[in-house]
């Protein structure tokens, strides 16, 4: 008997699949387009499913007894389907500037806070109730026709199974449930004037919503008592993954987007949160909570940096059979000596690339870099944007202080924990311990745990976590440098302020 974790991304979908003891056996990844461009960032979701089914088929064939796949998703993006589950539009992504009017319309009917204090989220366009209300508006041939309205995990979910169930941390991403009663708010479909019956229904993280249908069966390889298991939204199977079952543990992902998340033991005060657009989620563990505080450039810089601007040093690193991030980093201490590479390159970057995350929220925020000049080389840069992500963080843990965090550890996760560079840089920065982790992909590791509790291979989540979460090694801070850090930490409070008048 075999599980499988099924994650699907904005831009690819893969599925691992993992031994009933927890071992990581194989996988297979497919990946689709996107189009990004001026005022429309969609994505088609029947490539997603073309490419889910792909996917599936490859490791159906190889391991045709998996008893049980997990399905997570990213957020808030859905699409309007007919009855069949046929998709009416290509899927607005959250990057989408569509629903900004519809936002402001939607808190002139009920208060912000009011909104957040249902739904623990602060108002914004990102999510999907306002991008709903702007199809509604601009395209009622297309509202007029919707059945469903799926985020992209019951979208699957509903194809495998041919049963409409999201589970209560991906509804939380539409703005429009009730992270307290853990249900639909009428109030809220009833203020933006869209049907809540087109929403699937809400279960609890980790619930089996059925077998696969024997058509899915004979398309994938697959048994038809292979149980398909609604899972999460993405970065609360990355918290289960990490082994984060208390609030004395916080999960750091460092993967495209750069994101915290920490666990509450009930509802955290919501006007902190509502301050610090921090959104609160529920988790597995039930009456706890999560919340999201993330840039949304991490990786998704030091891969800028890398693209832009170190071309030659690609190439020399494939010379010599390394990564281009391992060459960059030992060209820093090359260049500076040993004690050199431990301390701030004096340059300050703003990581908003692709707009602000939290605490700002503000897509128009540009990236910065200050301090340059003609001595500065592409590893200097480099260390610089890693500088620049950790101290992002370090201004959301500020914000985050009033909200009742309590953790005194940090699980790494994700491509960048691989980075022993970058990982003790946000150690000595946050003042907080970092522990990576063996498998870098904590997300794909926690559906497997969660869908191994529901399928039998696994007692309790704690059981899954003895045999599936491997701590790796452990980083901790060092006094002077972030004492050196604060000092620079200091300056890049202010860069915000001083840079967006001027973009």
């Amino acid at each position: 008997m075999k599980i499988a974790g099924l994650d699907i991304g904005t831009t690819g979908c893969k599925l691992t699949v993992f031994s009933e003891e927890g071992r990581d056996i194989d996988r297979a990844y497919r990946d689709y387009p996107v189009t990004r461009g001026g005022s429309r960032h969609e994505v088609d979701v029947e490539n997603i499913m073309e490419s889910v089914l792909s996917v599936l088929k490859t490791m159906g064939a190889k391991y045709p007894d998996i008893s049980g796949i997990g399905v997570t998703s990213f957020g808030e993006t859905f699409v309007f389907t007919d009855g069949e589950g046929k998709p009416l539009h290509r899927a607005m992504l959250y990057t989408d500037p569509r629903g900004r009017e519809e936002c402001r319309e939607l808190t002139e009917r009920m208060e912000g806070r009011r909104i957040a204090a249902i739904t623990g989220l602060r108002p914004h366009e990102m999510y999907s109730i306002p991008k709903m209300m702007w199809i509604r508006k601009n395209r009622p041939e297309i509202y007029g026709q919707a059945r469903h309205a799926f985020l992209m995990e019951d979208y699957v979910v509903f194809h495998l199974t041919g049963k409409a169930r999201i589970d209560y941390s991906l509804a939380a991403r539409t703005m429009a449930f009730d992270i307290a009663s853990l249900s639909w708010s009428r109030e809220i479909f009833a203020m933006a004037g869209i049907d809540m019956g087109l929403m699937s229904e809400a279960v609890p993280i980790g619930t089996p919503a059925g077998t696969l249908l024997p058509a899915m069966a004979r398309k994938t390889g697959l048994s038809e008592e292979t149980q398909i298991v609604s899972i999460s939204h993405d970065q609360v199977a990355a918290a289960v993954g990490a082994g984060m079952f208390d609030a004395g543990t916080a999960v750091e992902g460092a993967g495209t987007v750069e994101c915290i998340t920490p666990v509450y033991d009930g509802l955290p005060p919501s006007d902190v949160m509502y301050e610090g657009y921090f959104s609160v989620v529920p988790y597995v563990i039930p009456g706890k909570y999560v919340c999201y505080a993330f840039s949304y450039t991490g990786g998704a810089l030091i891969q800028w940096c890398v693209d832009t601007l170190a071309k030659k040093e690609k190439e020399l690193a494939a010379a010599e059979g390394i990564s281009v991030h391992e060459y960059l980093e030992r060209e820093y201490v090359r260049e500076h000596g040993e004690a050199g590479a431990a301390e701030p390159t004096g340059l300050l970057v703003l990581p908003h690339f692709a707009g602000a995350a939290t605490p700002y929220m503000d897509t128009g925020s540009k990236g910065a870099v200050i301090g340059l000049t003609a001595a500065h080389t592409v590893s200097d840069i480099y260390r610089a944007c890693m500088e620049g992500v950790a101290c992002e963080m370090m201004l959301n843990l500020e914000w985050l202080k009033g909200s009742g965090i309590r953790f005194q550890m940090l699980h790494a996760t994700g491509g960048g924990a691989r980075s022993r560079v970058w990982t003790q840089m946000k150690a000595d920065i946050l003042n907080i311990p970092f522990t990576t982790l063996r498998t870098s992909n904590a997300g794909t590791v926690g559906s497997a745990m969660l869908t191994g509790t529901a399928v039998g291979c696994f007692s309790s989540l704690e059981d899954a976590a003895a045999h599936m979460v491997e701590k790796a090694q452990v980083y901790l801070p060092d006094a002077g440098r972030h004492e050196r850090y604060m000092e620079v930490y200091s300056r890049y409070r202010r860069v915000y302020d001083a840079v967006r008048g001027l973009v």
